[in-house]
């Protein structure tokens, strides 16, 4: 994986870069449209959650494949990240979005047709594939549609959007597995209309970033990181990690320590359990518009670290009160985390590098939210589900722990007589 920077002359601050910035905001309606479409990205993902637990009880496949199932859609999302991610900025927003709703519309297609747990393994790669390219290039979209009045509330809002889509998806199939005869056909078919409504949509909004050389070149693996942005992005780096490390907790383990340590067997109350956390994080994430992003920040670093060890506390003794308020406070953290990271950094990047920028943001974001849970669904099968959450949630914690100290420090300096204040 190559670290590229781009040169000075392309930061925000220079003549190009303000003519880059210097678009008229999209249409609204059209505008609503990405922003629902960018929500659906997510809400597939988050509905897997409680069918795999129906598949599970239905084909009888062991945790490993339902951990699987569940990571491989991390695993080929970071691998278009790294190749596609800054993609967009090179040949503009709306074919790499086309390409991915279409991919999304492909994948709901195998979700329905499925019938053994290696089709589903499939249809969540292809979802991968398709969130991968549409993530940052979204983020990147809705922002440069936004006028300049309402360009900081767009930036949280897309913050909010993926974890609110991924909260909506458990819930509404949780809501679906218990209610319905056909949970799968009532899930993917209601996506579709939805993607379909996204295309029309992202056709309807104009172009934001115009076509420039280097499509090719773009898809070498590599992060793209502007050299303005560079010293913020490492610093907030743990911050992200423990905010989506945490959201995977629930959305990749919950399911399965709700049925062993809590004995919940109803799908909807399952669904709900597993919702808590995004659905926190995406509230949090647009409560905390109005505060200072350097302070939200480090907020959401100590409440996730709160929100963790509650976590951990209520597993180790089966509590699940403590496991509900842990969710809520550490999903307030990740929120406000995760919107005042997406503050700071998108003004650090013009128009032709943001999609690439954000492409980094999310690759660390998934990389946290896919590949432990992976590795704790392994560990499972050996050391118990109930400590493998101890450990998976320490880790959460001293993630969190760093990212506020680092965070508090920074702060610090950019208050000391003769220091520039930070972003």
């Amino acid at each position: 994986m190559k670290l590229s920077a781009v040169t000075p002359r392309d930061t925000p601050h220079t003549p190009r870069a303000r003519t880059s910035e210097s678009q008229s905001p999209g249409r609204p309606l059209s505008t609503v449209g990405v922003v629902t479409a960018s929500i659906a990205v997510a809400f597939g993902a988050g509905a897997g959650s409680p069918l795999f637990v129906l598949y599970q009880q239905q084909w009888g496949f062991p945790d490993w494949q339902l951990t699987t199932a569940f990571t491989v859609y991390a695993v080929t999302l970071l691998a278009t990240l790294l190749v596609a991610g800054s993609l967009s900025d090179h040949v503009g927003r709306r074919p790499v979005l086309i390409t991915a709703l279409l991919l999304l519309l492909l994948a709901g297609g195998l979700f329905l047709t499925a019938d053994s747990i290696g089709w589903i393994i499939a249809a969540r790669a292809v979802q991968g594939m398709a969130t991968g390219a549409a993530t940052s290039t979204f983020t990147a979209t809705i922002i440069e549609l936004s006028s300049p009045r309402h360009r900081r509330t767009m930036t949280v809002l897309t913050s909010a959007a993926p974890v609110g889509g991924l909260a909506l998806g458990a819930f509404f199939a949780g809501l679906a597995v218990e209610y319905t005869d056909h949970p799968t056909a009532v899930v993917f078919i209601t996506l579709s209309v939805v993607l379909l409504y996204g295309i029309a949509s992202v056709l309807a909004a104009p172009e934001t970033a115009s076509r420039r050389p280097g499509a090719l070149a773009s898809l070498r693996p590599r992060l793209t990181i502007p050299p303005a942005a560079r010293s913020w992005f490492w610093s907030l780096s743990p911050l992200t990690a423990a905010g989506w490390m945490y959201s995977g907790l629930f959305l990749g383990l919950a399911p399965s320590f709700d049925h062993q340590v809590f004995h919940i067997h109803d799908s909807a109350a399952n669904g709900a359990v597993v919702a808590l956390q995004p659905i926190s994080a995406a509230l949090a994430g647009m409560a905390f518009a109005r505060v200072t992003a350097t302070r939200a920040t480090r907020a959401g670093a100590l409440l996730i670290l709160v929100g963790a060890l509650l976590t951990i506390t209520g597993v180790g003794t089966a509590s699940l009160p403590l496991v509900i308020i842990g969710a809520l406070i550490g999903g307030a953290g990740q929120g406000a985390a995760f919107g005042s990271t997406l503050r700071i950094l998108g003004p650090l990047a013009n128009n032709a590098h943001r999609g690439g920028l954000f492409a980094a943001v999310y690759l660390i974001a998934y990389t946290a939210y896919g590949v432990p849970v992976l590795l704790a669904g392994i560990a499972s099968d050996h050391t118990g589900l109930a400590p493998t959450v101890t450990v998976y949630g320490a880790t959460v914690a001293l993630l969190a722990a760093t990212a506020a100290l680092s965070l508090t420090l920074r702060a610090r300096r950019a208050d000391s007589p003769g220091t520039a204040q930070g972003a």
